[in-house]
């Protein structure tokens, strides 16, 4: 597992489209969104600033993409291409490749958030009350991103080749809207509200503006969060053993 991880990641760096969209493009949408706001800009119904939002909103969305967009096609082009089915002859268990494609969707989502971080304290000056807060900060992201890997394996073994981009966008697209990753689910009719609420990027992103107002993450929040992601990684492991069944 150890060995696949570590050519996963190589693979995964010289990615240089993926690691954009990932790592520089979160950034861009970051300024694009939040470059004209200023520090008394408040979002409405939360206690953040407009930098503030966005800069947790715009770090879970690169996280999003780094899980879904990374693995599911990728997993989905390996089972065509017979890769899988190599990997199947040689002493790796199946939940050693599950567990390697969540932990290399998790490396590639530090750099982006990292990076986030920076661009909003360098270009908006971004500060936050005490110190802890920016590792803290940076762990629950990070941690939590580890739901949406989960997701993007389970996509991967799910959709075929030719099916998983447009399950992917649907999915993709549906979370960072319905989540309230492009605009506070404050603003959306409360029926949608309510809907939002109950989804993981929602409970993504609330962890770390639990943390941006000086608290602890809620714990509806992290609950919605291992359960997502003990149904996604199971749900994955799930689906490659009926992968394995079928070759």
């Amino acid at each position: 597992m150890r060995t696949l991880v570590k050519l996963e990641i190589a693979r995964t760096l010289r990615n240089r489209k993926f690691m954009f969209f990932t790592v520089v493009y979160p950034s861009v949408l970051f300024l694009l969104i939040a470059g004209s706001a200023d520090a008394d800009d408040r979002v409405p119904g939360t206690r953040l600033s407009m930098p503030l939002y966005y800069m947790v909103a715009m770090a879970s969305f690169g996280a999003l993409t780094a899980g879904l967009m990374g693995n599911g096609e990728r997993i989905a082009k390996e089972r065509e291409g017979g890769w899988t089915r190599q990997l199947r002859l040689t002493p790796l268990p199946g939940r050693g490749y599950v567990g390697a494609k969540i932990a290399v969707g998790a490396v590639a989502t530090l750099p982006s958030i990292v990076i986030v971080f920076v661009v909003a304290a360098v270009a908006k000056g971004v500060r936050l009350d005490a110190a802890w807060e920016w590792p803290a900060l940076t762990a629950a992201i990070w941690a939590g991103s580890l739901v949406f890997a989960a997701l993007g394996v389970a996509i991967g073994y799910l959709a075929s080749g030719d099916a998983v981009r447009p399950l992917t966008m649907i999915i993709y697209f549906g979370l960072s809207i319905l989540g309230g990753l492009w605009m506070p689910t404050t603003s959306y009719p409360r029926w949608l509200e309510n809907i939002g609420d109950y989804l993981p990027t929602h409970a993504y992103t609330a962890l770390g503006q639990a943390i941006e107002l000086g608290g602890a993450p809620h714990a509806k929040d992290v609950a919605l969060l291992v359960g997502y992601l003990a149904v996604f990684a199971g749900g994955a492991a799930w689906l490659y053993r009926k992968d394995t069944r079928k070759a």
